[in-house]
């Protein structure tokens, strides 16, 4: 059997996916990336070893903003074709909206028959990415999980601020002031909520509308933007994988 590998090196996390020439996900793997991508690539290789696939000798796409440290990629990719891919084979919707909110960029694609259209990316702030969450919630000292299940019981305060820095000053100032952590939480995510908004509402068509990236599992945050949105969101446990899924897809048509 020939296997066909796709390695998404993310700000946060590095990502593996493996398909067989039907296209059918064989595996899916995750490891934090640290400080060092070259080293994140080659420790994803060394996990795929331990399935008995060898980098070396299968075809692999390499997408992400660390695609340039995987040294046995065959090709490398942007993430914005990969994530199409990947988001269309997800979903199966020929005609879509994707947000896909990462560590340090967000991204929203339109989708018309399958292929990316049109998208918009924030890479200039980490404001509305997974890192601003991880930065609140290291203020608040609870992990993500529980900071976007807090907001769910919090309400009644806003966060002005839209860089990174300046928010989480207005936090710290909010803890100061003995506002409860309940509604900082809130806070927080309704600015997440905000930022994203203010992305996809220049894409958003009638389509249904799609999450991807490391978020996907946060069903607190995945109500609220879907709130915002005026529409359902969707998401899926695998939709973290949708850059990798897309690189191994494009790895079949090598």
């Amino acid at each position: 059997m020939s296997f066909f590998i796709g390695i998404d090196i993310g700000s946060s996390s590095a990502k593996a996916a493996v398909v067989d020439e039907k296209g059918e996900l064989l595996h899916t793997l995750l490891r934090p990336t640290g400080w060092d991508s070259i080293g994140a690539a080659a420790a994803l290789a060394e996990d795929l070893a331990q399935l008995h696939i060898n980098v070396q000798q299968e075809k692999t796409v390499a997408t992400g903003y660390g695609r340039n440290a995987v040294a046995y990629a065959d090709k490398r990719i942007t993430e914005i074709t990969c994530h199409g891919k990947g988001a269309f084979w997800l979903f199966g919707a020929e005609t879509a909206t994707v947000i896909d909110i990462g560590g340090q960029d967000s991204k929203v694609l339109r989708i018309v028959h399958g292929k990316v259209k049109d998208f918009i990316m924030n890479d200039k702030c980490s404001a509305g990415t997974g890192r601003f969450l991880e930065i609140m919630a290291t203020a608040l000292g609870i992990s993500i999980d529980e900071l976007c299940n807090l907001a769910a019981t919090g309400g009644g305060i806003h966060i002005s601020s839209m860089c990174t820095v300046f928010a989480e000053s207005e936090v710290v100032g909010l803890i100061g002031k003995g506002t409860a952590k309940a509604d900082i939480a809130y806070a927080i995510v309704d600015s997440i909520v905000e930022k994203v908004y203010s992305q996809a509402s220049k894409l958003l068509g009638d389509e249904p509308v799609f999450l991807t990236g490391g978020l996907c599992r946060q069903e607190n945050l995945i109500r609220a933007l879907g709130k915002r949105l005026g529409k359902p969101l969707v998401s899926d446990e695998k939709a973290r994988f949708a850059g990798a899924i897309g690189a191994a897809l494009l790895a079949t048509e090598l």
